[in-house]
Protein backbone atom coordinates (compact mmCIF):
# COMPACT_ATOMS: atom_id res chain seq x y z
CA UNK A 1 0.00 0.00 0.00
CA UNK A 2 2.57 2.57 0.94
CA UNK A 3 4.97 1.52 -2.31
CA UNK A 4 1.75 2.57 -4.22
CA UNK A 5 1.14 6.08 -2.40
CA UNK A 6 4.93 6.95 -2.78
CA UNK A 7 4.88 6.05 -6.51
CA UNK A 8 1.73 8.01 -6.82
CA UNK A 9 3.27 10.56 -5.15
CA UNK A 10 6.61 11.46 -7.47
CA UNK A 11 4.08 10.89 -10.31
CA UNK A 12 2.47 13.75 -9.50
CA UNK A 13 5.40 15.08 -8.24
CA UNK A 14 6.94 14.87 -12.20
CA UNK A 15 3.60 15.81 -13.53
CA UNK A 16 3.91 19.20 -12.10
CA UNK A 17 7.45 19.98 -12.81
CA UNK A 18 6.66 18.95 -16.34
CA UNK A 19 3.76 21.33 -16.71
CA UNK A 20 5.92 24.17 -14.78
CA UNK A 21 8.85 23.77 -17.67
CA UNK A 22 6.08 23.55 -20.59
CA UNK A 23 5.04 27.09 -18.76
CA UNK A 24 8.83 28.53 -18.97
CA UNK A 25 9.83 31.34 -20.54
CA UNK A 26 13.48 31.63 -21.23
CA UNK A 27 12.63 35.34 -21.77
CA UNK A 28 11.11 35.69 -18.53
CA UNK A 29 14.15 33.49 -17.26
CA UNK A 30 16.25 36.75 -18.53
CA UNK A 31 14.82 39.24 -17.09
CA UNK A 32 14.73 37.24 -13.57
CA UNK A 33 18.66 37.27 -13.73
CA UNK A 34 18.82 41.23 -15.03
CA UNK A 35 16.61 42.51 -12.55
CA UNK A 36 18.33 40.82 -9.66
CA UNK A 37 21.82 41.68 -11.38
CA UNK A 38 21.00 45.32 -10.93
CA UNK A 39 20.08 44.82 -7.53
CA UNK A 40 22.86 43.09 -6.24
CA UNK A 41 24.89 45.66 -8.23
CA UNK A 42 22.82 48.29 -6.26
CA UNK A 43 22.80 46.86 -2.78
CA UNK A 44 26.62 46.46 -2.87
CA UNK A 45 28.09 49.71 -4.20
CA UNK A 46 25.40 51.98 -2.78
CA UNK A 47 23.61 50.91 0.39
CA UNK A 48 26.03 48.68 2.05
CA UNK A 49 28.56 51.75 1.59
CA UNK A 50 26.62 54.69 2.34
CA UNK A 51 24.92 54.13 5.44
CA UNK A 52 21.34 54.54 3.54
CA UNK A 53 19.71 50.78 4.05
CA UNK A 54 16.36 49.49 2.48
CA UNK A 55 13.63 48.07 4.32
CA UNK A 56 12.16 44.02 3.80
CA UNK A 57 14.63 41.52 3.20
CA UNK A 58 17.14 43.53 1.63
CA UNK A 59 17.51 45.93 5.03
CA UNK A 60 17.83 43.06 7.33
CA UNK A 61 20.52 41.24 5.54
CA UNK A 62 22.32 44.10 6.01
CA UNK A 63 21.26 44.43 9.51
CA UNK A 64 22.55 40.84 10.14
CA UNK A 65 26.13 41.97 7.95
CA UNK A 66 26.14 44.60 10.61
CA UNK A 67 25.03 42.72 13.34
CA UNK A 68 26.79 38.87 12.85
CA UNK A 69 28.82 39.47 10.10
CA UNK A 70 26.53 37.46 7.69
CA UNK A 71 27.18 38.22 4.15
CA UNK A 72 24.04 39.61 2.28
CA UNK A 73 24.70 36.44 -0.73
CA UNK A 74 24.31 34.02 2.27
CA UNK A 75 21.49 35.66 4.55
CA UNK A 76 19.43 37.27 1.38
CA UNK A 77 19.00 33.29 -0.27
CA UNK A 78 17.83 31.87 3.00
CA UNK A 79 15.43 34.55 3.90
CA UNK A 80 14.20 34.65 0.75
CA UNK A 81 13.62 30.76 0.18
CA UNK A 82 11.54 31.16 3.78
CA UNK A 83 9.66 33.66 2.43
CA UNK A 84 8.70 31.73 -0.69
CA UNK A 85 7.78 28.80 0.65
CA UNK A 86 5.15 30.91 2.79
CA UNK A 87 3.40 31.96 -0.59
CA UNK A 88 4.02 29.27 -2.57
CA UNK A 89 0.37 28.01 -2.00
CA UNK A 90 -1.51 31.92 -3.39
CA UNK A 91 1.61 32.39 -6.46
CA UNK A 92 2.10 28.62 -7.83
CA UNK A 93 4.97 26.86 -9.45
CA UNK A 94 5.37 29.45 -11.60
CA UNK A 95 6.45 31.87 -9.51
CA UNK A 96 8.51 29.92 -7.35
CA UNK A 97 10.57 28.64 -10.08
CA UNK A 98 11.22 32.45 -11.69
CA UNK A 99 11.56 33.41 -7.64
CA UNK A 100 14.63 30.75 -7.34
CA UNK A 101 16.16 32.37 -10.55
CA UNK A 102 16.28 35.71 -9.42
CA UNK A 103 16.80 34.79 -5.88
CA UNK A 104 20.23 32.51 -7.00
CA UNK A 105 21.35 35.11 -9.38
CA UNK A 106 21.33 37.70 -6.70
CA UNK A 107 23.53 35.74 -4.54
CA UNK A 108 25.90 35.13 -7.03
CA UNK A 109 26.22 38.40 -8.76
CA UNK A 110 26.35 39.58 -5.05
CA UNK A 111 29.27 37.16 -4.62
CA UNK A 112 31.20 38.53 -7.22
CA UNK A 113 30.47 42.17 -6.44
CA UNK A 114 31.94 41.73 -3.02
CA UNK A 115 35.64 40.20 -5.29
CA UNK A 116 36.04 44.15 -5.91
CA UNK A 117 35.94 47.44 -4.16
CA UNK A 118 32.97 49.89 -4.10
CA UNK A 119 32.96 51.78 -7.22
CA UNK A 120 31.68 54.95 -5.66
CA UNK A 121 33.16 55.65 -1.86
CA UNK A 122 32.25 58.55 -1.70
CA UNK A 123 28.68 58.25 -1.80
CA UNK A 124 29.68 57.44 2.51
CA UNK A 125 30.05 61.14 2.38
CA UNK A 126 26.58 62.29 0.30
CA UNK A 127 23.36 60.14 1.66
CA UNK A 128 20.95 62.36 -0.54
CA UNK A 129 22.53 61.52 -3.90
CA UNK A 130 22.88 57.93 -2.61
CA UNK A 131 19.44 57.33 -1.36
CA UNK A 132 18.31 58.37 -4.59
CA UNK A 133 20.56 56.26 -6.95
CA UNK A 134 20.08 53.12 -4.28
CA UNK A 135 16.07 53.76 -5.14
CA UNK A 136 16.57 53.48 -8.91
CA UNK A 137 18.62 50.17 -8.76
CA UNK A 138 16.12 48.65 -6.11
CA UNK A 139 13.40 50.09 -8.20
CA UNK A 140 14.06 48.80 -11.42
CA UNK A 141 15.60 45.16 -10.18
CA UNK A 142 12.88 44.77 -7.80
CA UNK A 143 10.49 46.14 -10.45
CA UNK A 144 11.70 43.75 -13.49
CA UNK A 145 11.60 40.26 -11.67
CA UNK A 146 7.95 41.02 -9.98
CA UNK A 147 6.47 42.10 -13.56
CA UNK A 148 7.44 38.40 -15.03
CA UNK A 149 5.96 37.17 -11.65
CA UNK A 150 9.19 36.37 -9.90
CA UNK A 151 10.45 37.94 -6.86
CA UNK A 152 14.13 38.65 -5.70
CA UNK A 153 13.50 38.94 -2.12
CA UNK A 154 11.34 37.22 0.24
CA UNK A 155 9.95 41.07 1.16
CA UNK A 156 9.03 40.74 -2.71
CA UNK A 157 6.94 37.81 -2.13
CA UNK A 158 4.97 38.53 1.11
CA UNK A 159 4.52 41.97 -0.64
CA UNK A 160 2.48 39.98 -3.80
CA UNK A 161 0.90 37.49 -1.23
CA UNK A 162 -0.46 40.68 0.55
CA UNK A 163 -1.30 42.23 -2.35
CA UNK A 164 -3.25 39.46 -3.65
CA UNK A 165 -4.95 38.60 -0.39
CA UNK A 166 -5.93 41.93 0.79
CA UNK A 167 -6.76 43.37 -2.92
CA UNK A 168 -4.54 46.65 -2.29
CA UNK A 169 -1.46 48.14 -3.99
CA UNK A 170 1.73 46.17 -3.56
CA UNK A 171 3.25 49.52 -2.77
CA UNK A 172 1.53 50.04 0.61
CA UNK A 173 2.16 46.63 1.41
CA UNK A 174 6.28 46.96 0.93
CA UNK A 175 6.09 50.19 2.81
CA UNK A 176 4.87 48.54 5.76
CA UNK A 177 7.07 46.21 6.02
CA UNK A 178 9.94 48.47 4.91
CA UNK A 179 8.95 50.98 8.05
CA UNK A 180 9.08 47.83 10.56
CA UNK A 181 13.05 47.20 9.49
CA UNK A 182 13.92 50.79 9.06
CA UNK A 183 13.10 51.30 12.37
CA UNK A 184 15.01 47.95 13.50
CA UNK A 185 18.08 49.69 11.59
CA UNK A 186 18.01 52.66 14.39
CA UNK A 187 20.60 50.03 16.19
CA UNK A 188 23.14 51.05 13.65
CA UNK A 189 22.19 53.73 11.74
CA UNK A 190 22.31 57.50 13.00
CA UNK A 191 18.48 58.98 13.36
CA UNK A 192 19.10 62.01 10.58
CA UNK A 193 20.39 58.68 8.26
CA UNK A 194 17.24 56.99 8.74
CA UNK A 195 15.31 59.98 6.67
CA UNK A 196 17.53 58.95 4.12
CA UNK A 197 16.29 55.71 4.45
CA UNK A 198 12.58 56.73 4.28
CA UNK A 199 13.36 58.82 0.88
CA UNK A 200 14.56 55.51 -1.43
CA UNK A 201 12.02 53.15 0.35
CA UNK A 202 9.48 55.51 -0.96
CA UNK A 203 11.38 56.38 -4.40
CA UNK A 204 11.81 52.50 -4.71
CA UNK A 205 8.20 51.63 -3.98
CA UNK A 206 7.18 54.07 -6.34
CA UNK A 207 9.57 53.00 -9.53
CA UNK A 208 8.41 49.76 -8.59
CA UNK A 209 5.07 50.40 -9.35
CA UNK A 210 5.48 52.03 -12.33
CA UNK A 211 7.44 49.03 -13.83
CA UNK A 212 4.16 46.82 -13.24
CA UNK A 213 2.83 48.64 -15.87
CA UNK A 214 4.68 47.73 -18.65
CA UNK A 215 3.56 45.36 -21.00
CA UNK A 216 4.84 42.05 -20.62
CA UNK A 217 4.79 41.78 -24.31
CA UNK A 218 7.35 44.53 -24.85
CA UNK A 219 9.52 42.04 -22.09
CA UNK A 220 9.40 39.54 -24.75
CA UNK A 221 10.16 41.82 -27.80
CA UNK A 222 13.37 43.68 -26.14
CA UNK A 223 14.89 39.89 -25.21
CA UNK A 224 14.17 37.98 -28.30
CA UNK A 225 15.81 41.08 -30.61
Amino acid sequence: MWCTRVQSFFETVQKAFLETLRQIKLSYCMVAILGSGILAFGLYNVHSLSGVTEGGILGLTLLLEYWLGISPAVSGFVLNVLCYLAGWKLLGHIFIFYSMVASTGFSLIYKICEQFDPLWPWLADTPLIAAVLGALFVGVGVGLCVRIGGAPGGDDAIAMVGAYVFHTNVERIYLMSDLIVLLMALSYIPLQRIGYSLLTVLLSGKIIGMMQKIPLRYIQRKNAA
